[in-house]
């Protein structure tokens, strides 16, 4: 199965303040604040919603081409993709803009100050789709995720025009639209990726009911944190997989973009929605396990063991040829 993975494209840059904010704030001159803070530690990750997920199934062997938009500032992040297998030939370079930043200083008492820079992110509203699916052949499903807004409804409005399966991954951009902005990128859709805070906020946003919602989209998934993850298909009964449990927990960031990287693994395969999600839950537990969205590495005997462990003998055995790992 193609698959075109859409979305932002983003550094982190993560310092750490020793001290407190607090100590150098005046009370009566907060209307004039003027600092400088001296950190300790800096921190440079590679993120974006898009990059997450394509690295998740490069690293599990397909190999997912990225859509999206980035500045000249991008060639060592794209060097590390193209190493997991990702193809980065529907990647925009923008002439005159940074590839997005998010840029954020902890204290010691775990305040943060923080800016995000969407850069070069504005330019994805003028990539098209049909000369990417024509480079590489065709695309059985695109995913749009959190991007610029103007980018996701063209991806979405192309998407429908064309023919091509997408699925809906709006995530954090909910918080921003309004109903009207959301239902387009909905309606439609082959899958739709929440979780259940999100979930709610369509409904909320749209009037929809949650019967509405399952008979809008042929698949609807839904995470459920540490219950695992839902996975509604019309016309079927819900399946409800747990998680993969942790060895230990370092960061949760960016388990949401590897679950979804697990499953669309699985649909790629041919595999039923349950063994989907068993391997998207895996792959959140691994990214746990992690500080950073693409830190993990996969060995694909131990992935097994763990597949077995977590979900049975007949799970591992089932995802047993499709597993590429760059470890054996």
């Amino acid at each position: 199965m193609a698959v075109l993975i859409t979305g932002s494209i983003a550094t982190d840059h993560l310092m750490t303040f020793p001290g407190r904010f607090a100590d150098s704030l005046v009370a009566d001159k907060l209307d004039k604040i003027s600092l400088s803070f001296l950190v300790e530690e800096l921190e440079v990750r590679r993120g974006g919603v898009a990059p997450n997920i394509a690295f998740g199934m490069g690293c599990l062997g397909l190999r997912p081409v990225l859509v999206g938009a980035v500045g000249p500032d991008f060639a060592d992040y794209e060097s590390w993709l193209q190493r997991h297998n990702v193809d980065t030939s529907g990647v925009r370079v923008s002439e005159s803009r940074h590839t997005a930043r998010f840029v954020c200083t902890t204290d010691s008492d775990q305040n943060q100050i923080a800016s995000f820079y969407p850069g070069a992110m504005s330019e994805a509203r003028n990539i098209e789709l049909r000369p990417v699916v024509d480079r590489v052949g065709k695309a059985d499903v695109v995913l749009i995720g959190a991007n610029d807004p103007e980018a996701m409804l063209r991806h979405t409005e192309e998407c429908r025009f064309r023919g091509y399966a997408f699925a809906a991954d709006p995530s954090q951009q909910l918080a921003r639209m309004g109903g009207e902005e959301i239902v387009p990128l909905v309606e439609g859709a082959r899958y739709l990726f929440t979780n259940e805070y999100e979930s709610a906020l369509i409904q909320q946003k749209t009037g929809w009911t949650d019967a509405d919602l399952n008979a809008m989209v042929e698949v609807r998934i839904t995470t459920l944190g540490a219950q695992g993850a839902r996975v509604q298909r019309s016309g079927e009964p819900a399946v409800t997989v747990p998680v993969a449990e942790e060895d230990r927990r370092a960061d949760p960031t960016g388990v949401g973009d590897a679950f979804r990287a697990g499953y669309l693994a699985g649909q790629s395969w041919g595999l039923q929605d349950e063994r989907s999600a068993q391997l998207g839950a895996l792959l959140a537990t691994y990214v746990i396990e992690t500080i950073g969205t693409q830190e993990y590495e996969l060995a694909r005997m131990h992935f097994l063991e763990r597949m077995a462990r977590a979900y049975g003998d007949d799970a591992a055995a089932e995802v047993e040829p499709h597993v590429i790992c760059p470890r054996p």
